[in-house]
């Protein structure tokens, strides 16, 4: 499971690039969806990575989101409540391995919204134009992603 994170703007931008973070439902800075890992998304991942920062989320990252920014239809906060009596999982964490595993979808759920709305990063970011392994904060990170989403919890 990929998390992806829109770290830049689209204004004066290549129509596709525009069209490929909308179907990936990326449609402001600072908003993280989390994608399966398929040849489909990886295409579009590569189509949109000076643009967004990604890699593999682990599960104690991912139930940390969930937790702090999973939001269900309405504006409320997702809870363990909801989880223990929507799916057969007890809780977030259990919730949050079975994603990253690939056992269940955010779209099995039909009220959590699939895109998380995350802070700035505290900090910020180190550049907005260079790429991750030249020191900046777009393309991929790996699993260094998660260090990324915790400081934007």
């Amino acid at each position: 499971m990929y998390a992806i994170v829109q770290v830049r703007g689209v204004v004066n931008t290549n129509r596709e690039i525009k069209d490929t973070l909308k179907m990936l439902r990326l449609h402001h800075v600072n908003h993280c969806v989390l994608v399966p890992d398929t040849p489909a998304y990886l295409g579009m991942i590569r189509k949109v990575k000076d643009f967004v920062a990604y890699g593999e989320v682990e599960p104690e990252t991912l139930a940390t989101l969930l937790r702090t920014r999973g939001r269900l239809t309405g504006d409320e906060r997702l809870t363990d409540d909801y989880i223990r009596a929507h799916t057969s999982y007890a809780n977030i964490d259990e919730f949050a391995a079975a994603l990253c595993k690939g056992e269940i979808n955010l779209r099995d759920l039909a009220e959590i919204k699939p895109v998380l709305r995350l802070h700035p990063p505290r900090k910020g970011y180190k550049t907005i134009k260079r790429t991750f392994q030249q020191g900046g904060a777009l393309g991929y990170y790996g699993p260094k992603i998660n260090d990324l989403l915790y400081k934007m919890r």
